[in-house]
């Protein structure tokens, strides 16, 4: 007579190889598929300001969109990097101490403000024109999403491997670069 902790032991085994395993793997494929359609949004929207050279309501609006038919809800953040040319001076006061060179300068500008540009707090007296956010050709323009829901598949991985064993990289998608063109 055999051991019936034995024919136990077996059972879940067999339970977690033909249904648990599967469907882990089942979900991280998901969460990649999931995360793969938020990067092409991403990099569609972020290409599109890129080459437009400013960012419009209904380009926002179409890019949360896009992100929320994924399935997972996204913290969007923005940085607009402006680039500024400032003449070296000896001294300072005296223009005449000009050394023949400039240093480039970055202002950053970030998510809020950029939104209060696209979305004012009286949307109602503004034209179309002056909800644009616009920039200059050579500034730098960087999005970034941060997922706010946990996926299925981490709950899952967790469940067969443990709490703690999967890797941390890879929760945010950042994707940017110089702005390209002023077509406003």
């Amino acid at each position: 007579m055999s051991n019936p902790l034995s024919k136990i032991a077996a059972a879940l085994l067999a339970l977690i190889l033909l249904f648990l395993y599967p469907a882990v793997e089942f979900a991280q494929r998901e969460a990649d598929f999931e995360m793969l359609s938020a990067y092409n949004s991403l990099v569609q929207f972020t290409d599109a300001v890129r080459n437009k050279g400013y960012f419009s309501p209904e380009m926002y609006r179409g890019f949360s969109r896009d992100l929320e038919m994924g399935g997972n809800v996204y913290d969007i953040e923005i940085e607009h990097r402006r680039k500024k040319y400032h003449p070296e001076y000896g001294d300072p006061a005296d223009p005449a101490t000009f050394q023949g060179r400039y240093s480039v300068v970055y202002d950053s500008y970030y998510t809020d403000r950029i939104l209060e540009v696209l979305f004012p707090a009286n949307a109602s007296g503004t034209e179309a024109e002056e909800r644009l956010y616009k920039l200059a050709a050579g500034d730098f323009v960087q999005v970034t999403l941060k997922p706010k829901t946990r996926p299925t598949s981490h709950a899952l991985a967790d469940l067969v491997y443990g709490p703690g064993n999967r890797s941390e990289a890879g929760k945010r998608i950042t994707y940017g670069g110089m702005v390209l063109n002023e077509d406003y």
